[in-house]
């Protein structure tokens, strides 16, 4: 018995010793990340509003930075053929750090940037209205416009339009904030290309043009590429598009926004490169002839959607990841295709990547509620869940930048953050911001701690610059989240910054990885 005895006093020790601080300290890194408070850096936020409206990219390191992409992919193509692996990197710039602000204070690019959001989630929610409801390309009635003139051909003496329909389909990548440089052609010509996860066509401008917007890269000449190749109208590839026609044969592509902007041409095969690492060959894309809209500066769009015409679907990747850095910084991130492999399960937070039966462009996520200082809010699961009909649930957008919640979720973040900021010096709002402080007088705050669940009793929790955003350099935040009125929820790209993001497409998984940049 006296044995027994000292063996179980020399466990309990044994246990204290070694085993209970580390369950100790289990324990508390569980408390910590509820923890119910976060730490907003005000003097840092504001800072960077002075920044980036008073610095302005001189025009010749623009110029030097372009000749050293250029010379990058000229030795790339002159040292190196197709790679067969289906891993490669981009560097992933904010628009800022690339476009000069010509606004005159931090408040006015703040509202533009709210304005173009806008109409980015109107025409995310047009296009899935118009899934949900069925309506094809069939439907629409020839509508007399400047866009249809411009591909009219003359036939027997008569105009006839090819291309037929109104602008009223797609999602619009006008607030599009964040670019990759991509090499189009072989040789490849260097172009920012607007990252984009609600689309799925990729697109650029191309010479010539009927009718292009200005950007930063001279318009990429097709005469030029030796693997430029037209797609004939009866491939399954040219059925794929939502809107499509034939002139002498030949593939022409429609895509179209809800905001106005729109981009038609020649659908065809090209190949991409990226930086050293890799070329993709035949690759279908449109080729702009004609194209208008809040595209500000860039080339085209990189679509990265979940459809069949997507980059990552005709690439036959296993999964993408990108790290969307702050839009008011000058510091790069990446865009990464690999394997799904590189999902790190032990640093990543993980959530089912969902679908809708309806429309396959949108990442829907397996979101089961939220939390605000630590306690979970009243929301029914259903509040988060595609309906029978394909109605409803969240998704994860790159370029939507404020998150979108229904208006009963969103009026209830919004009251429980209202009351753990009651010590809070209160302002009117701003633009679809209706909740705002001012801070003027502050360094720093503590406010509520804002996380996403996930199933399985998963979540992150949101860094407080994620959203209380400054919305002017003079101490004005607002909480950066908004009501919507439709069915569709979505999560923006400023509730992303400084996460890396990951599309397992082949577990139907998203990882969010904190500081992985």
């Amino acid at each position: 018995m006296e044995e027994l005895r000292r063996f179980c006093m020399s466990f309990l020790l044994f246990t204290l010793l070694y085993i209970s601080p580390s369950f100790v300290h289990s324990r508390s890194l569980v408390v910590e990340t509820h923890k119910k408070t976060t730490l907003l850096d005000i003097t840092a936020s504001i800072q960077k509003t002075i920044d980036v409206v008073s610095a302005s990219k001189p025009e010749t390191t623009i110029q030097n930075t372009f000749l050293q992409q250029e010379t990058t992919f000229s030795e790339f193509s002159s040292s190196s053929s197709s790679s067969s692996s289906k891993s490669f990197t981009l560097e992933l710039h904010s628009r800022d750090s690339l476009h000069s602000s010509s606004h005159k204070d931090y408040k006015t690019l703040i509202k533009s940037r709210l304005e173009r959001d806008s109409a980015r989630v109107r025409s995310l929610n047009t296009k899935l209205d118009l899934a949900v409801n069925g309506i094809k390309k069939s439907d629409f009635k020839p509508v007399e416009t400047t866009l249809e003139q411009s591909l009219m051909t003359e036939e027997g003496g008569k105009s006839k339009t090819e291309l037929e329909g109104p602008i009223i389909s797609g999602t619009s990548q006008g607030s599009g904030e964040y670019f990759s440089r991509v090499g189009i052609g072989r040789p490849p010509k260097p172009l920012y290309m607007v990252l984009d996860t609600g689309s799925d066509v990729t697109w650029v401008q191309c010479s010539p043009c009927t009718d292009c917007y200005q950007q930063t890269d001279p318009i990429f000449e097709p005469s030029s590429s030796s693997s430029y190749s037209q797609i004939m109208c009866n491939t399954d590839t040219c059925q794929a598009l939502d809107v499509s026609a034939c002139r002498a044969g030949v593939c022409l592509y429609q895509v179209s926004y809800g905001d106005g902007s729109y981009t038609v041409g020649d659908f065809v095969s090209e190949t991409l490169t990226f930086g050293n690492s890799s070329s993709v060959n035949n690759v279908s894309l449109g080729c702009g002839h004609d194209n208008e809209g809040l595209f500000v500066g860039s080339a085209g769009l990189l679509g990265l959607g979940g459809g069949s015409l997507s980059f990552p679907s005709q690439l036959k990747t296993e999964s993408f990841s990108y790290c969307l850095v702050d839009r008011d910084s000058s510091s790069t991130s990446t865009l990464d295709f690999g394997s799904s492999s590189e999902l790190n399960v032990n640093n990543s937070v993980t959530t089912p990547l969902l679908r809708n039966n309806q429309l396959d462009t949108y990442y829907y996520l397996g979101l089961t509620g939220l939390s605000v200082g630590g306690e979970m809010l009243t929301i029914p699961p259903s509040a988060f869940e595609v309906d029978e009909s394909g109605n409803g649930g969240i998704i994860i957008d790159s370029g939507t930048a404020v998150t979108r919640l229904k208006t009963d979720v969103y009026n209830s973040l919004r009251d429980a953050f209202v009351e753990g900021t009651q010590n809070l010096p209160t302002t009117s709002g701003v633009a679809i911001f209706d909740t705002c402080y001012d801070l003027s007088t502050m360094r720093s705050v503590d406010v509520p701690t804002i996380s996403l669940h996930f199933p399985g009793d998963k979540y992150i929790a949101l860094p407080a610059k994620n959203y209380l955003v400054p919305v002017d350099s003079a101490g004005t935040f607002c909480l950066a989240f908004a009501p919507t009125s439709s069915s569709l929820s979505i999560i923006g790209n400023i509730q992303q910054q400084g996460t890396r993001v990951t599309f397992d497409l082949v577990n139907s998984l998203v990882g969010f990885s904190a500081s992985q940049c």
